[in-house]
């Protein structure tokens, strides 16, 4: 007799009961053109917790000013609580949960619009801000790291269920946990031991802030790589170790597992089709020319699969105990039910409920059991680029309104 749960049950997170199993994944809104909640972002989220999930992830909830990937994005203060709470009040009422993603983007950060110093394990050009980052200091770890804690609490003031501590796609983090990018030889470089420190000690203090400050309110999950997919940087192996010395570290609920690098390889999350041109057109030249002529040595293409994580992911799930989340390629209810029987307490997804909101309750709502709603997401990745101005799909207009 099959024992994996319902995709559709109640399932505890931490202190949390969420209504089912499925989260939205963090996807960056663009809609806070002051690094303030609007209505529009209120409203990005509301859809998808009417449509069904038993959480939603606001994307990119960075601990300081320099943290961003860009200098619209929301940044952990107290003059973001109001709005916040308007959010997590919003969502709420729809019946669903809500999670900040909190982090640093490292050497990710757009320097030049957030008007501070971006951070690296070394000192790193990113060529989109035309910025070096700053090698790291021991003092600016130690400030990252309070600044993660100062987060956590913000997020309870703001009425949060979650926080999810960004440790994926070389953010400040993950830059550390690579062999590629990691070239210290301080007590933050050299083993894994000593370059998992960062990932390590921010976690750690985001749970001592939650356990001190709101203990049983929010639950701590973790976005961490598998790997990088770039040649040299964080592989499988040294990744399920750090997931082992987290989970012995005792400081999260869950981890959501993910992969790929925004600094070298993006597609290797995403996978489906590279929309180049499309990215090109949100940049000036020279940027604009560099990207058209080879931005595809950069987003590589790797065909769509369903559950095109769950090889990797299975790995983590035969040597951990602890909750884990599978992101990737989830879109339909029998890749829903595969994820519950391979073990995973929840299914993450991000395109599929950018281009349907309702996706959730039309899966919910199928009679007898057939598994015949299909997902209209085409893994065209053409939503990927209206980061830069308005995030939405642009197969279905989604999330302006939800698709009926």
């Amino acid at each position: 007799m099959d024992s994996s749960p319902d995709v559709f049950s109640e399932a505890k997170l931490g202190p949390v009961t969420l209504r089912n199993r499925v989260i939205k994944a963090a996807t960056f809104e663009a809609s806070t053109p002051d690094a303030l909640v609007t209505d529009d972002l209120i409203n990005y989220h509301r859809l998808p917790a009417a449509g069904g999930v038993g959480m939603t992830t606001v994307a990119y909830c960075a601990v300081s000013p320099g943290g961003r990937t860009d200098g619209w994005q929301i940044w952990m203060r107290p003059e973001a609580v109001p709005g916040l709470l308007r959010l997590t009040d919003a969502i709420h009422a729809e019946g669903a949960a809500i999670s900040a993603q909190i982090g640093h983007a490292g050497p990710v950060a757009n320097a030049r619009t957030n008007k501070a110093k971006a951070l690296a394990p070394v000192r790193f050009f990113n060529p989109l801000s035309m910025r070096f980052a700053k090698k790291a200091t021991i003092d600016d770890i130690r400030e990252v790291t309070a600044a993660h804690a100062n987060a956590a609490r913000l997020a309870i003031d703001s009425g949060f269920d979650a926080v999810e501590v960004h440790l994926g796609h070389n953010y400040l983090a993950s830059s550390f946990l690579s062999p590629l990018i990691n070239r210290r030889s301080d007590e933050f470089g050299g083993s894994l031991e000593n370059r998992a420190k960062v990932a390590r000690g921010v976690v750690r203090a985001v749970r001592d802030a939650v356990d001190s400050y709101g203990a049983g309110k929010i639950a701590v999950t973790a976005k961490m790589n598998m790997s990088d997919g770039v040649r040299g940087g964080i592989s499988l192996d040294e990744s399920l170790q750090t997931a082992k010395w987290l989970e012995e570290d005792g400081a999260l609920d869950a981890i959501e597992l993910t992969a790929g690098s925004s600094l070298v390889n993006p597609m290797y999350l995403f996978r489906g089709d590279a929309p180049v041109k499309e990215f090109a057109a949100n940049f000036k030249p020279p940027i604009s020319w560099g990207i058209r002529m080879s931005g595809h040595k950069f987003f590589r293409e790797y065909p769509y699969r369903e559950a095109y994580l769950l090889r990797e992911a299975k790995q983590f799930r035969a040597e951990l105990k602890m909750p884990l989340i599978l992101l990737g390629g989830i879109t339909n209810r029998k890749t829903m039910d595969l994820a519950m029987s391979e073990g995973f307490e929840f299914v993450a997804m991000g395109r599929a409920l950018l281009a349907e909101p309702d996706l959730i309750n039309r899966i919910k709502n199928e009679k007898d059991g057939q598994n015949r709603v299909v997902s209209k997401c085409t893994h065209c990745n053409r939503c990927m680029p209206t980061i830069y101005s308005h995030t939405h799909c642009v197969v279905t207009g989604a999330p302006d309104a939800l698709v009926r």
